[in-house]
């Protein structure tokens, strides 16, 4: 409980942070199109419901591409650690793939599974995905092989293997993956959310800036950091748990 007061802390210091040097460019930039925090509060306060059902959108479109990519990437990304022949097959073509932005296969999610939620989970799922196989299966190579031995001496068998070294010695390189994953996945949420949806952050803050609601653009601006920062802060909470 007291780990969580403090990253809560945290996050509100953030947070406190964001604002004034969101207050700082409004001054110092002295445009209409930048509102200041105090002048948009009461407009953030008028949506908060508008605000959390977007936000909630948004947040379940990460969370299920999210689930799916731990899934399947954990128990791939192990197979390559584990098997050099397999690595060998797959790795190249894994190689080819990860270096391309995955927002330039959105429109053909679209085209064979529609416009709706499915295609813009199933970009966000193969964003993380190769991020947690490649992260998987290099943290398997890092696993001493003296620890590998002492399983064998042990006579531990392929299962016990996974569940008492394996899984145990990935999770920091998971975690870090995941972070890095969750930035790029709410990123690319903003451009997948301006096509055939009605709920979603990306839409709203678009929606807003054709509209010249600056305030509600700015609003829905703060509702990602703070969603990707709730994220972190769950990530955190994970990272503490498997250390102690």
């Amino acid at each position: 409980m007291k780990n969580i007061r403090q990253h809560l802390v945290q996050l509100l210091l953030g947070g406190a942070m964001y604002l004034l040097l969101w207050q700082l460019l409004a001054i110092i930039t002295a445009n209409h199109a930048i509102p200041t925090p105090l002048s948009t509060l009461p407009i953030f306060w008028s949506l908060k419901k508008t605000l959390l059902l977007h936000s909630g959108a948004s947040f379940l479109r990460v969370l299920t591409a999210l689930v799916l990519a731990l899934l399947i990437g954990i128990p791939l990304g192990v197979l390559l650690g584990l098997s050099q022949k397999t690595n060998k097959i797959l790795a190249p073509f894994i190689y080819f793939l990860y270096p391309l932005p995955k927002v330039a296969f959105l429109p053909i999610f679209m085209l064979f599974w529609g416009l709706g939620n499915f295609s813009k989970v199933l970009l966000l799922f193969a964003i993380i995905l190769l991020q947690v196989i490649i992260s998987i299966r290099d943290g398997v190579h890092q696993i001493p092989t003296n620890f590998q031995k002492t399983m064998t001496n042990f006579q531990a068998n392929f299962f016990q293997r996974v569940y008492y070294l394996i899984l145990p010695a990935l999770v920091p390189s998971l975690l870090t993956s995941l972070r890095v994953s969750i930035g790029i996945a709410l990123a690319s949420l903003f451009f997948a959310e301006n096509y055939a949806t009605e709920y979603g952050l990306g839409y709203l803050i678009l929606s807003a800036w054709t509209k010249m609601d600056y305030q509600e653009m700015f609003a829905g601006i703060f509702c990602i950091a703070l969603l990707g920062g709730i994220l972190f802060l769950l990530l955190d909470l994970l990272e503490e748990h498997f250390h102690y």
